[in-house]
Parts: structure tokens; sequence; C-alpha cells
């Protein structure tokens, strides 16, 4: 037994000093693995929200207005909001404000406020009847107010707190970006991913055709576009800004993550970094939380909306990607 214990010992040692001597050292994890998985052949998941209270995460279905939840830790999401619910036929962009209130676009109607804890809805707001409309994305402003883009007409609704106590009513135009944003071609969108900064002065809104961002100041309504280095914003979907002006966007047909350092004035971005991976599946929205960023890989390639087709959709999901 002390011979063997002996041979156990060397070649222990030896193993060690190989690997010492090579400097082998553990691969590190791939930038990109799987938050949790969505139930469904066809999902075709667009909007994503997290809600900061509890760590709940709620992503929506384009395909039939399905919203699902994957609370904290958990690997697999669940229906929380039924397709067709409030006859909603879409969820694109979803946002869960300070007080525990997810809202939800709807590219066809407008958008609904739900208890983000019971399912309860509290609200909604409808889009103009007769007008060509796609309601994409929404940011809510700390006071409260919601700013939602419209992707064929370039403009940017508004719903105020006071409007959301009354529970009802049409969305009606805050800012009209359609005589300043670059022509599209015929059938493309403009206006799609928005977000505003923790200070309530301004929006930033991207036109995903012509890859720029715009900056709406709330207190002027004046229009601009930012300057940006370092690259653009071409195929932009969904954004979101830091506290710290850090902006993350998803470009949905490049497979491409980017990550862009603003003014404090919002009005330049530095391309600080760009993330091309084609497992992210067509990413459309994003969701950062502390040490990592959720994306939805929408698979909209896969007989989703984006045409021809170029395959089968494999099982839906969410992403994780650090260092974003």
């Amino acid at each position: 037994m002390r011979k063997l214990s002996h041979a156990l010992v060397a070649a222990t040692a030896v193993a060690l000093t190989a690997a010492l001597t090579t400097g082998a050292a553990p691969a590190p994890p791939p930038p990109v693995s799987t938050a949790f998985t969505l139930p469904g052949s066809k999902v075709y998941p667009e909007g994503i929200a997290a809600d900061s209270r509890t760590g709940t995460v709620y992503v929506g279905s384009y395909a039939d207005g399905t919203v699902y939840r994957a609370r904290a830790g958990a690997r697999t999401a669940e229906v929380f909001l039924p397709a067709g619910t409030d006859g909603r036929h879409t969820a694109n962009g979803l946002r869960v404000d300070d007080r525990g209130r997810l809202w939800v676009t709807d590219s066809t109607a407008g958008v609904a406020v739900y208890d983000a804890a019971t399912g309860a809805r509290l609200a909604h707001f409808e889009a103009p009847a007769g007008t060509p409309h796609f309601i994409n994305d929404l940011t809510i402003t700390p006071d409260g107010t919601a700013y939602l883009t419209d992707s064929v007409r370039a403009v940017i609704y508004r719903v105020t707190p006071g409007q959301l106590r009354a529970g009802s009513g049409p969305l009606t135009v805050a800012h009209d970006l359609s005589g300043h944003v670059t022509p599209p071609p015929p059938g493309r969108f403009t206006l799609n991913g928005i977000t505003s900064d923790r200070a309530g002065r301004y929006l930033l809104a991207v036109d995903m055709t012509a890859g720029e961002l715009h900056r709406v100041d709330l207190r002027t309504g004046a229009l601009s576009r930012v300057t940006l280095t370092g690259g653009d914003l071409k195929a932009a979907d969904g954004l979101q800004l830091s506290a710290t002006g850090v902006l993350r966007a998803a470009h949905n047909t490049s497979n491409t993550l980017t990550r862009w350092q603003l003014t404090p004035d919002g009005t330049r971005a530095r391309l600080t970094r760009t993330l091309t991976d084609g497992s992210l599946q067509i990413p459309t929205t994003l969701a950062h939380l502390p040490g990592r960023t959720l994306v939805v890989r929408s698979q909209f390639d896969k007989g989703g909306p984006i045409t021809p087709s170029t395959g089968t959709p494999t099982t839906f999901t969410v992403a994780a990607v650090r260092g974003l």
C-alpha cells in the first residue's frame, strides 16, 4: 500500500508539473449562452423587459401576442398572458415601470398596461383608426410618461400619467420625425427602438434603415441627429441606455450587438464594442442586468416575418451575453 501511495504521489506531481510547464488554463466560457427557453414551436419572440424589483423577465411573441414570464433563476419561461388576451395580436415592445406595471405594445393596435404581478389589465390606448401604423417599441421617462415609436409614420406617441389614470384613450403624437428622418425606400421601416436618459431630458430613437440615431429634446421638442463615431446603427432594433451613458443596441439581421458611449448631453456617441455571433439568431431587443445582458433570439428568418425563410426554427430561447 505504501508503494502504491508513493506511485500516486509521483504521478500527481508529474501531471502538475506538466500543467505548469505548458501554462494550461481552463478555457473561458463563451460570450453567448442560453439564459432560458420559451415554450412553443412558433414563438418568434420580439420584446423583453426586466422587473428590477423582482428579477422577473417578460418576453413577448410577435407571432400571436403571448407574453411569457421567467422568474429569477428559472431555466424555462411560462405563459403569463395567453395569446389573444384583450384582443392582442402581437407583443413588440415591453417595459416594466417603477410601479410594477407591464407595458406591452401591439403593432396592430396600440399599447396595453398590466399589473406585472396579477396580469390584470389596467389601461389601454389605441392607435389612430384608418391611418397606417406599426406601433413598435417604447420607453418610460422618470415622470412616468411613456413614449412609443411608429415605424411606418416616423412619429413618437406619448401616454402621460394623467392619461394612464384615466385608463383608456387614443394614442396622440408628441413628436413628428417624418420630415426629419432620411426618406426610406418603399416598404422599409424608419423608427424602431427608443430609450431615454435617467434625468428625463431627452429621447433617443433609432432609424434602423438609415442607421441613424435621433435625439428629441423633451424640454424644447427640438430634433437632432446624434453624431456617431466608429460605426452606424443599421438594422438596429432594441436600445437600452444606462445611467452612465452606455447605450446598447441589438442589430437584428446582422446578428450583432453594439455598445456605445454617449456624451453627457446625449448629442454624440462613440462605438466601444461590437459582437457579431450567429448564435444570436436575429436578436431583436435586449435588457441589461448586473453582470449580463439578456437578448431575444427571434429566429425571424426561420419561417417568421423575414422572407425568404432560411429553414425551420429550433427551440426558442433568450440569450445571456457577457461583457457587453
